[in-house]
């Protein structure tokens, strides 16, 4: 089997071919590709080091599975094209996640939308991995109906230039080619994305409509601020979340609890809640401060963090290829 990384030169994509090792497909043929200025060198996958191909070349080896995260406009160009040869596309950017015929999947909620006809599969945000991990499971129970989110983002959303950023200030360095506007050490940026014409930005658009799509439901009422924070390890969110009906605290904590992939940290009076510098590195999505919102009605309030890179991004990317695997839709390891 040809696993391919395009992208493979990226913080996102380095990570993808860490988790393949992880989940044991690097004993597979691993393809790694980037832009043509890329190409040539070296990257490590378990161990060993691969030479980075340009993504013609890539396609031209006709890997069964490509794993996108290369950006936008790169999957824009040639997701369809691996597609058309036979690949299964799983695409980490934007460009194919409100296609109505292409599934935007995260394995332990939504898998089933995959079919042997589908060859390009869309990545969620980041941020909307987590929030939907902590929402399917009570959506299932109690209904959801409306939720606020405000997420509290690490600049490693930002790839390498963001993390460059907030290296370089907290030495004193005025470096260039910055992520942001603004500096992010010791500060807070209420910014991620491009504003549009009603105020919010398109990450926190993001967030209200590959939420309503996962949970198949276009009638839940989102809202959503997006943060910048000067933290490495992971994406934190505040959340909100107004059922149809009561619920019982508890039995929401079990459903947490029992949730695949989702771990409950959720002791005050000893410390113990999710935060990102204990989430790095690790592929759960951790919720506490799990308490009732007292000014209303139905209404619950809950933490949520996550390593945004492996769970928001390369872990459920590989999981989804894995899940591909193990249903027999390409060739079996």
């Amino acid at each position: 089997m040809n696993i391919a990384v395009i992208g493979a030169t990226g913080l996102v994509g380095q990570k993808m071919l860490e988790v393949l090792a992880e989940h044991n497909l690097a004993g597979e043929t691993i393809i790694a590709a980037a832009s043509s200025r890329s190409a040539g060198h070296t990257v490590s996958c378990d161990g060993r080091r691969i030479t980075v191909l340009t993504i013609e070349q890539c396609l031209a080896e006709r890997p069964d599975i490509a794993l996108f995260s290369a950006g936008g406009d790169v999957s824009k160009a040639w997701a369809e094209k691996f597609a058309e040869a036979g690949t299964f596309v799983i695409d980490n950017s934007s460009a194919w996640r409100m296609h109505a015929d292409v599934p935007l999947v995260v394995p332990e909620i939504n898998a089933h939308t995959i079919n042997p006809q589908t060859r390009i599969i869309a990545n969620p945000n980041c941020s909307t991995i987590q929030l939907v991990m902590a929402l399917a499971p009570l959506h299932s129970r109690y209904r959801i109906r409306r939720v606020v989110v405000s997420t509290y983002q690490s600049v490693t959303g930002s790839g390498i230039k963001g993390m460059q950023q907030l290296t370089d200030e907290e030495k004193g360095i005025d470096a260039t080619g910055k992520a942001y506007p603004h500096p992010i050490h010791r500060n807070v940026l209420p910014h991620g994305g491009a504003f549009d014409e009603t105020g919010y930005t398109t990450e926190e658009q993001k967030l209200v409509n590959e939420t309503r799509k996962i949970l198949q439901d276009d009638q839940m009422q989102i809202t959503a601020t997006v943060v910048r924070v000067p933290v490495m390890g992971g994406h934190s969110e505040a959340v909100n979340v107004e059922f149809f009906d009561d619920f019982d605290l508890a039995e929401v904590r079990r459903i947490l609890e029992l949730m695949p992939g989702v771990v409950v940290q959720d002791n005050p009076a000893a410390a113990v809640y999710p935060m990102p510098i204990r989430a790095e590195g690790k592929d759960e999505v951790f919720v506490g401060r799990i308490r009732r919102d007292l000014s209303q009605p139905n209404t619950l309030n809950m933490w949520v963090v996550s390593d945004n890179v492996r769970k928001g991004a390369a872990t459920n990317t590989v999981q989804i290829a894995k899940w591909l695997i193990e249903q027999g839709l390409v060739k079996n390891v």
